[in-house]
């Protein structure tokens, strides 16, 4: 009996250990909690549809930041997001910032698109220039109507 108690509480170790083993390399891969090193930009958008807290912010299809909140403006009526990005990179402040679809099926991401002016983007600073999501279902129905700029004959 003792030698089957001592077996089972090995085998609990090694499953609680290789449990914590995947929690911690799932959030070292996701980036989720680390914040060390990193500095926040906002953006206000006029759609963030597919976007959520933890969505990939990427820089030429490398990602350099996660989305740390979304908010409603009620005076606006747009979507402030506010994103983390990894310190050391430095983006001009004439940078735009879209949200990007991965293909019909994939995923939402945020999208820097860098500019090309001399003085960079602060902690804390707002991007001015934004392109927020764009539906799908609302290109399929212009495509399948017809309707659209048609260039007159």
């Amino acid at each position: 009996m003792a030698e089957n108690t001592t077996t089972e509480v090995i085998t609990g170790g090694a499953v609680l250990a290789l449990a914590l083993g995947f929690l911690l390399y799932a959030t070292n891969a996701t980036g989720v909690g680390s914040t060390a090193g990193s500095y926040e930009l906002t953006a206000s958008f006029r759609s963030v549809e597919g976007v959520t807290v933890g969505t990939d912010v990427r820089l030429a299809g490398v990602k350099v930041g996660t989305v740390t909140s979304l908010e409603l403006n009620p005076q606006t009526f747009r979507a402030d997001a506010r994103f983390s990005m990894q310190e050391g990179i430095e983006l001009p402040d004439d940078s735009a910032v879209l949200v990007s679809s991965e293909g019909l099926l994939g995923g939402t991401f945020v999208e820097i698109l860098p500019g090309g002016s001399p003085f960079n983007l602060s902690p804390g600073d707002e991007v001015l220039d934004t392109q927020g999501a764009v539906s799908l279902i609302s290109l399929l129905m212009k495509f399948v109507t017809g309707s659209g700029d048609e260039a007159a004959e």
